[in-house]
């Protein structure tokens, strides 16, 4: 099952390296035979069965970015952490690459407990996850199907079924989805044609002067050093135009309301896409689940501005309810 991968050993991430915590690469496969590759974060000093965390997103990015960032700093509180590429994407494998599914990045989730489950230092019944942007969507489906997720933190959530069917702020009503499916249809033949897909374009540059203003921040995270890296989707050409017709017609959170264990929702009070964890939160049943708004922070301040990412009350989540 396993693929021929490259694999950079390096330190190539966006941020710093941690004197506090091991790390090394690591591979694992998921149910439709794809090889992922992670970053394995592990606390110095510390022995015994340790809880385990999972961290991808945002949509577009890769673990040398935000998911590494929260991954690294995760293990420094004292848990075993890994940042994974989701299939298709980064150093994981999958062809036709920069393909997104709302079912195979759900699996690539619950793969990624198969393989925190079966480590020698972790303790199988103290595995969370951590989903940010759009993968903050793929980590409440995930927690929904998997009961091995005792902990779920989504951060700065994108619904990407939402926002595919129905457009930002639900601009979108019938007619326009059928639109954007004749266009998305009509793509599928030219790629067909051509043996090749082709690709919707990372976030815009150079940036226009009436760019709204989360594009702005996307910008100024994924187009520049703070954030820029080689092999993220959204700092260089996207996705395959096509990866948005899965998720138009399958919605992801069809049976949020039925996870049992513990959410965390986190969303900067001054993000456009601050609706996506307000309507889900309401969604969720039970006393176990929390939304928490950060005072006039935007949707990429929670990417890497770790003043502002509330990495202690993440840290008290986990240790709660890993029971």
């Amino acid at each position: 099952m396993k693929e021929d991968l490259n694999i950079t050993q390096e330190w190539d991430k966006v941020f710093s390296q941690s004197e506090k915590v091991n790390h090394r690469k690591v591979t694992f496969h998921n149910r439709y035979g794809i090889t992922l590759v992670a970053d394995l974060y592990e606390p110095k000093h510390i022995e015994g069965k340790l809880p385990a965390i999972a961290v991808c997103g945002p949509f577009g990015a890769v673990k040398e970015q935000s998911s590494g960032l929260y991954a690294q700093t995760m293990a420094e509180k004292g848990f075993l952490t890994i940042a994974f590429d989701p299939s298709y994407t980064g150093e994981s494998g999958g062809a036709p690459r920069y393909v997104a599914s709302p079912d195979i990045n759900t699996e690539d989730f619950q793969a990624a407990v198969d393989f925190l489950s079966v480590q020698e230092n972790v303790n199988p019944d103290k595995i969370g996850i951590i989903g940010i942007c759009g993968w903050g969507g793929m980590a409440l489906n995930a927690a929904a199907i998997d009961t091995r997720i005792k902990a779920t933190v989504t951060s700065t959530m994108y619904d990407m079924s939402r926002v595919n069917a129905e457009g930002y702020f639900n601009s979108m009503d019938e007619n326009a989805r059928y639109e954007a499916r004749k266009s998305l249809n009509a793509q599928r033949i030219v790629d067909y044609k051509n043996g090749d897909y082709a690709r919707a374009g990372g976030v815009v540059d150079p940036l226009p002067e009436d760019a709204p203003y989360f594009v702005k921040d996307y910008h100024d995270y994924y187009k520049t050093d703070r954030g820029y890296h080689k092999r993220s989707l959204n700092s260089n050409d996207g996705w395959n135009i096509t990866s948005s017709l899965s998720f138009m017609n399958m919605p992801l959170l069809q049976y949020s309301n039925e996870i049992r264990n513990a959410v965390l929702m986190i969303h900067g009070e001054k993000a456009h896409s601050l609706y996506f964890s307000q309507d889900s939160f309401k969604k969720l049943t039970g006393n176990n689940k929390k939304l928490t708004v950060i005072p006039n922070a935007s949707h990429t301040d929670l990417y890497d501005k770790t003043d502002i990412i509330p990495f202690e009350e993440i840290t008290e989540f986990f240790q709660k309810n890993m029971i």
